[in-house]
């Protein structure tokens, strides 16, 4: 069995069933970034109550299941255009210091507004206040157009391209990442964004390093369990298990480690971790994995 800590998937849209399907499928660890619900919020009162569900509730209620949960806490790009949540900018010092917020995000563009331009400043500037990693989303429409943008201003805004990750990306925008030394995020869905036999041949051609895989499942048609079948998919295609290991754990593990605050040793009640034996060996399926680990209080680079 695979380990997996999947670096984008939004839990409070989805069930207790998934959280068993989850761990049984080999995920132990996840970030859970702040997003748009579906219903425009209409106060800053809103996202103080989901910042607060996301560090404490959600993060109890994966506990459950054994898997270690992280949030990424922003104003997301899309309610960055309310004038009435402008507010939430300045609600995120009280929360980015807390233990469990690995990164801010999502942060990004969804209409590309001028408005999305200065709250998304604004949030790169809150990263490099608290030595934070940041979640970029890119836009649905004009990708390209909303990828050479993001670049540009994470460029100005003087942060370490390697504490930023551009995700939703695709065939179209991955160069444009890659060659910016920031992370590339993809975001694995049943029919938008990017599909497995799609990841697998970009893999093949940039290689592994810098990528995060994610399954970015939400409220909509989604799949939770699409980080898994990846890297069965990249089994198939002709990977070793290490390389699926490093997509799949240690890259996260390295992008969010940047924040100093993960916590990966195993719960309480699932210490028997079933996905690896704590050697760092290979167990019998021929899947490599790594002895439990805790990261806290230091940076990984």
């Amino acid at each position: 069995m695979m380990r997996i800590f999947d670096p984008h998937i939004h839990m409070t849209s989805r069930t207790t069933d998934d959280y068993q399907a989850m761990y049984a499928s080999g995920v132990r660890a996840l970030v859970e970034p702040s997003f748009w619900l579906g219903q425009p919020r209409t106060s800053a009162g809103s996202f103080t109550d989901y910042f607060d569900a996301l560090i404490g509730w959600e993060r109890f209620r994966a506990s459950q299941y054994g898997i270690r949960h992280h949030a990424a806490l922003a104003l997301n790009p899309k309610e960055a255009n309310d004038p009435r949540l402008r507010e939430v900018v300045e609600l995120l010092p009280r929360y980015l210091g807390k233990d469990g917020v690995v990164a801010v995000g999502e942060v990004g563009y969804d209409s590309m507004t001028p408005e999305e331009d200065e709250v998304f400043a604004r949030q790169l500037e809150l990263a490099r206040e608290f030595e934070l990693p940041v979640m970029v989303h890119t836009p649905h429409r004009d990708k390209v157009a909303g990828t050479r943008r993001t670049l540009d201003v994470v460029r100005e805004s003087g942060i370490d391209p390697a504490m930023v990750v551009v995700d939703h990306l695709n065939e179209g925008t991955v160069d444009l990442v890659a060659d910016s030394g920031a992370w590339m995020g993809f975001s694995i869905y049943p029919h938008t964004k990017m599909d497995e036999p799609r990841m697998v041949e970009i893999l093949r051609r940039i290689g592994t390093r810098r990528v995060l895989v994610n399954s970015a499942a939400d409220w909509g048609q989604s799949d939770p369990l699409k980080t898994s079948s990846t890297g069965r998919e990249m089994l198939g295609g002709g990977f070793d298990a290490a390389a699926v290991h490093t997509v799949l754990w240690e890259n996260p593990v390295a992008f969010f480690g940047q924040s100093g605050r993960l916590v990966l040793d195993p719960i309480p009640g699932f210490e028997e971790d079933d996905a690896s034996d704590g050697s760092g060996a290979p167990d019998a399926s021929g899947a490599l994995f790594e002895g439990n680990s805790v990261l806290r209080g230091e940076r990984v680079r």
